[in-house]
């Protein structure tokens, strides 16, 4: 600490650039400051450090298992988060300076590289705004923010004596609870769980935090009620979805796409407190949409889209433009490729004639390759074994495919199969509907090539994150921004070296044979074996198979072989 407050002396005033002497790692007793890179001026990306405790006296039992280590890892990166809030000062001086950052976590637990809990130690990763005046060295104010407030954020939020045990165990074991509740939904015959009790609405479009005012608890229809012992509370109630088809219905305004979006994020578990705790769905669920405009390497949609005019193969579609339909098409496809058992559609983010087509355009319009979804719901299930829940606002004809119905009336659910069956039967359908008869079958394999991605950038190959939503490979931007399940941009930032070391492999093979491959290694090693710079792998979470594979197919260069 004396040494590193001596340098700081000798280089104030200095050219920004001197701040490199910080480099290295240095003693404050308690634990060590590890200074990896220090950033070029100070509106470039901030200073990448790490605080190590010499010990680690947190409670052994609260990481003695891998889930409960990665909760408990996610619980001190909130800590570190909330103490640096209260401590920190913000910016002063020039650019970033003075900024002290960890990864910012959602509402969603993950696994991250923003703290590693071992046995031995425990390590917080943080970015740091050097400060400048200009661009040169303010000593005094890095001593205020290195010397000061750095070390009160770690007695604050890594000393066992200020952080809440109470706490660290609730959130411990609501991650396990939710885990083990989600690895019992196979067994029960159910692809999803809703909570009693549970606050689905968020703040806003642009915010995953729970509506707090206004917002009605979660109540599951009593027909659909099932009670599921787990291992840290006795047992929880509410909506248990079986397999097979369900439709979740109602007007505007009545939680339809609330209660999916729900559902899709349920892949994931949640802080105490969301609201969405225990609402799990299958590990493997996809929500599918149409998506205009994006480029589609190779994929087999014969099932859904056939006799394009000029003999245009569907079993090898390919296009850098795809229409509402195809791209729904293609999107289900790969779902299916990366072995999703549920899929989740929601009618206003889907193509219309994808979905249904009644009985006057059948009449009017006889040459049509597109196979409506609404007859390959019920074969997906009975020959594939993959359910489907669908939000229906305006498209009755979808009754005559539900196993269950769900009516959504001011947010509150009851299960409306009978009255379903009675508006059949006093509406009959317009348009024929096959009862399972339709030809499906799992899409053919892909072979993804290396070398058609590029990553090459000048004298550098580079595959990095851009915020939630987009991937730099190279000079090839890919925009992820219709993959409404990536929750964080560490998780983008994950993607994007997994796939730049699939490339740099150089090994073709199966697209999901790679990806699981892949993320087998990733998860065995750590996130930090993705790389970063030197003992700081940046900011990462831990992504899915399913949004690794959808972001490589969304990939304009790629190019495939079947097989």
């Amino acid at each position: 600490m004396r040494q590193l407050a001596s340098t700081l002396d000798r280089i104030d005033r200095k050219g920004y650039g001197a701040y490199k002497d910080l480099s290295g790692s240095h003693d404050f007793e308690e634990f060590t400051l590890f200074v990896d890179r220090v950033q070029r001026d100070p509106f470039a990306p901030p200073s990448l450090i790490r605080v190590r405790t010499n010990t680690n006296r947190f409670d052994p039992s609260l990481f003695e298992n891998p889930v409960w280590r990665f909760a408990f890892e996610d619980f001190l990166t909130r800590e570190v988060d909330g103490a640096i809030r209260k401590v920190v000062g913000g910016n002063r001086g020039t650019g970033g300076s003075g900024r002290v950052e960890i990864q910012r976590p959602s509402q969603i637990v993950l696994p991250r590289t923003s703290m590693v809990v071992d046995d031995e130690y425990v390590e917080a990763r943080m970015a740091v705004g050097l400060p400048a005046r200009g661009r040169s060295v303010d000593a005094k104010a890095a001593k205020d923010m290195l010397l000061r407030e750095l070390p009160e954020v770690v007695r604050l939020s890594l000393s066992p004596e200020n952080v809440d045990a109470n706490a660290a165990v609730l959130h411990v074991e609501t991650i396990e609870d939710a885990a083990a509740l989600r690895e019992r939904l196979p067994s029960l015959g159910l692809v999803a769980f809703v909570a009693d009790g549970a606050r689905l609405p968020r703040e806003s479009g642009a915010s995953d935090r729970p509506l707090e005012e206004g917002s009605i608890p979660f109540e599951s229809p009593p027909e659909m009620r099932v009670s599921i012992e787990l291992p840290n509370r006795d047992e929880v109630s509410g909506m248990g979805v079986p397999e097979g088809v369900s439709l979740i219905v109602g007007g505007g305004f009545h939680g339809k796409s609330t209660l999916l979006d729900a559902l899709s994020v349920g892949v994931y578990d949640h802080v105490p407190g969301d609201g969405r705790e225990f609402v799990v769905s299958r590990g493997d669920a996809v929500k599918i949409r149409a998506e205009d405009g994006r480029s589609v390497a190779g994929v087999d949609i014969s099932a859904m889209i056939g006799d394009l005019p000029g003999g245009k193969d569907t079993s090898r579609f390919s296009t850098p433009n795809a229409s509402g339909s195809t791209s729904q098409a293609a999107n289900i496809s790969e779902a299916l490729e990366v072995g999703a058992s549920l899929l989740l559609v929601d009618e206003d983010t889907s193509a219309t004639n994808f979905m249904v087509r009644d009985e006057r355009m059948r009449e009017l319009v006889r040459k049509e390759p597109i196979s409506p979804f609404i007859e390959l719901v019920k074969p997906l299930h009975e020959k594939l074994s993959v359910s489907t829940i669908i939000v229906v606002g305006g498209v009755g004809d979808y009754l005559d495919v539900a196993d269950r119905v769900i009516l959504m009336e001011d947010y509150v659910p009851s299960e409306a199969t009978e009255r379903a069956s009675e508006a059949r039967e006093k509406f009959p359908p317009r348009a024929p509907t096959t009862d399972g008869d339709a030809e499906i079958s799992a899409p053919s394999p892909r072979t993804f090539r290396p070398s058609s991605i590029n990553l090459r950038r000048g004298k550098k190959e580079t595959a990095r994150g851009r915020g939630l939503s987009d991937i730099e490979l190279g000079r090839e931007r890919v925009e992820l921004s219709y993959l409404e399940q990536l929750a964080e941009g560490g998780q983008t930032e994950a993607i994007a070296r997994v796939i730049g070391k699939l490339v740099s492999g150089g090994k073709g093979r199966s697209l999901r044979e790679a990806v699981e491959e892949a993320l087998a290694e990733v998860e065995a090693d750590g996130l930090g074996s993705l790389g970063g710079f030197r003992g700081h792998p940046g900011e990462m979470s831990m992504p899915r198979s399913h949004e690794i594979a959808a972001a490589m197919n969304r990939i304009r260069s790629l190019r495939t072989d079947s097989g």
